[in-house]
Formats: structure tokens, sequence, C-alpha cells
């Protein structure tokens, strides 16, 4: 229980210190307004990919409009670089700021008959997720081709009731938003779930870059963060079980407002 609590108290008092050092160079991060993510993920057997494709390309005219009327504020479909077995193939999202934006969208889905297209029905396996983050940018656009990486991590038990917040606040969101502001990122996000489908202290960390360079460019930036930040690394360590830490790569197409 000593332990426990004196590693507790470590990581705290670290990031404290790395805030103070930081709020000398850069502005105070501020928790946004809820911004809540509807993922559908799915397991298309290879000979329906082209047909996913179709199904996506004919769905896009919905969440554009949803997208120009203010219903939600992003959408995207990503297609799996990294398979692994029984896993997703490809992924469909949109984010709202506020749930009802999302089962609003949702609703229409299933009202246009989309959800039990034969390529949806094809599927060997299908889940869903409803997330929500308090710290996420973008630049506002469309694209094709981007890069999307996500990496889910586990608090420890022992973790502070905070400690997404500290992580966010001293480590995560200023590395962000400088890449966010040279143009490596398109847009990131901190997640957790919204409607908790899997045990309570899993969060996503979730970043799309322009291109794969952007890949390399936000990994080098990690490694250098990593050497200038030992304190925040360790606060970092102190309360993620890296046991549980696995990592999703996906090409996407994404539109924000």
């Amino acid at each position: 229980m000593k332990n426990t609590l004196w590693s507790v108290l470590a990581a705290v008092c670290a990031l404290a210190v790395v805030s103070t050092c930081a709020s000398a160079q850069t502005q105070e991060v501020k928790e946004k307004p809820r911004m809540y993510t509807y993922v559908a993920f799915w397991t298309i057997p290879r000979a329906q990919w082209a047909d996913y494709a179709k199904q996506a390309a004919s769905d896009e005219k919905m969440v554009q409009k949803a997208l120009s009327d203010g219903t939600i504020v992003g959408y995207g479909d990503d297609t799996n670089l990294l398979h692994q077995p029984d896993g997703a193939t490809h992924d469909s999202w949109f984010s709202a700021m506020s749930e009802a934006g999302l089962l609003n969208l949702l609703d229409q889905f299933y009202k246009s008959g989309s959800t039990t297209s034969a390529v949806d029905i094809a599927a060997t396996r299908h889940w869903d997720d409803m997330l929500v983050s308090r710290y996420y940018n973008w630049h506002s656009g469309s694209w094709k081709g981007l890069y999307t990486e996500v990496s889910t991590y586990k608090l420890k038990p022992d973790a502070p009731d905070n400690a997404v917040d500290l992580l966010s606040k001293n480590l995560f969101v200023p590395l962000f938003e400088k890449l966010l502001a040279d143009g490596t990122l398109v847009e990131y996000e901190v997640d957790t779930e919204a409607i908790h489908t899997e045990a309570p202290g899993t969060l996503w960390l979730a970043y799309i870059t322009a291109n794969a360079e952007g890949l390399d460019k936000v990994n080098a930036a990690v490694r250098e963060a990593q050497k200038n930040d030992a304190l925040g690394v360790s606060a970092f360590g102190s309360m993620i079980d890296f046991k549980e830490h696995r990592d999703y790569l996906a090409r996407t197409d994404a539109a924000y407002k």
C-alpha cells in the first residue's frame, strides 16, 4: 500500500514539474467541450473489399450533408494495414459535439437500409464503440489516402483518477499541437469510452497524418520528447500498464468541418 501511494505521488509531482516548466513556454492546455465519436468496425472477407468501398462511397452523401448542417464535425473510413486473426479489416466513424448528433445520424443509416446491405451481412465480425474526447484539434478540409495511427493504453489500477487529464495536458497535447501546427498532423484526439463496452481505464491516442512521411515525423518527435522530458516519461510509465498496449494503423479518407 505504501509503495502504491508513493508511486502515485511521484507521478503527480513529476507531472506538476513538467506542467510548471511547460507553462513558462506555452499557453496552458485546457480541456475542450466533449466530442463524441461513433466507430463501426468490420471484418470483411477479402472478396468483398471492393464492395465495401462502393458501399462507403454511396453512404458519403448522407455524412456530407450531416457535416454541412452541423450534425457532425467530422467523418471518415479506415482500411486496416496490419491485419490480425479475427481483427477488423475496415472501420467507419463520425464525430459530433453531442451523443444526440451521433445517434441522429446513426438513425438515418438504419432508415436508409445501408446497415443491412449485402456487404455488411457478409462481414464475419462486427462491433461498435462510442468514444468521448476533451482533448482534440484538426484542420478543416477533406482528404483521401491519409494515414491513421491509434495507440491503445490501459491505466494501472493505482493511476490517479485524473490521469488522462494530467497526461493530456502535460504530454500529449503539447506534442500533438506542434505537429498539427507544422502540417504533419491533420487531426488528433485523446479518447476514452463514452459507453463502456469493456472495463474502464482504457485510453486511445489517435492521430491522422497527411502522408506516410508524417508517421516518421511523429515517431521522431516522440523520441525527441523522451530524451528531453525524462520526468514526463517517468510519470507516463508509472500510470500505464504497457502489457495492454496495442497499435492500429490504417489508410484513411476523412473530412472535418
